[in-house]
């Protein structure tokens, strides 16, 4: 009886601690991908309302860690830095000045936010606030 206790405990401790266990990114999945938005948090207008022509994408680029891409309407430009887990983008560069409704101004604004990615188990990449999911991202297929 007194092995069945040590047992249990041990498998239980065991449970615990592997669930509080944080997953390392890969961020080797970041690159050599075109990454299409399909989720953004927040915003009460309808996704497919914010976006309805040009959904924003973007583009990581390992060599000069830039991100590029669209924002729905313009083009994307800016700087990020990786540390583990944790990312950030630096102010986007020059655009052209069209202006496509509020999806852009939310896209950006969104993206200043940021401060940790993942990946799901579908490898789709979550954009996070903390530990909260604000972006998600899926492949695109070209």
């Amino acid at each position: 009886m007194k092995t069945q206790t040590i047992l249990l405990i041990a498998i239980f401790t065991l449970i615990i601690s592997s669930c509080g266990t944080k997953k390392v990114v890969n961020d080797n999945m970041l690159y050599n991908t075109t990454w299409e938005l399909e989720y953004i948090s927040g915003p009460r207008i309808a996704f497919e309302g914010l976006f309805p022509d040009k959904k924003p994408y973007l583009i990581f680029d390992k060599e000069t860690s830039e991100v590029r891409g669209n924002n729905s309407c313009n083009g994307y430009t800016a700087k990020y830095t990786l540390n583990e887990s944790a990312i950030s983008f630096g102010e986007p560069g020059p655009t052209t000045m069209m202006y496509c409704g509020e999806g852009e101004k939310v896209f950006v604004n969104m993206m200043e936010k940021i401060n940790q990615y993942g990946f799901d188990e579908e490898g789709k990449l979550t954009l996070m606030l903390n530990d909260v999911p604000m972006m998600r991202f899926k492949k695109k297929i070209n």
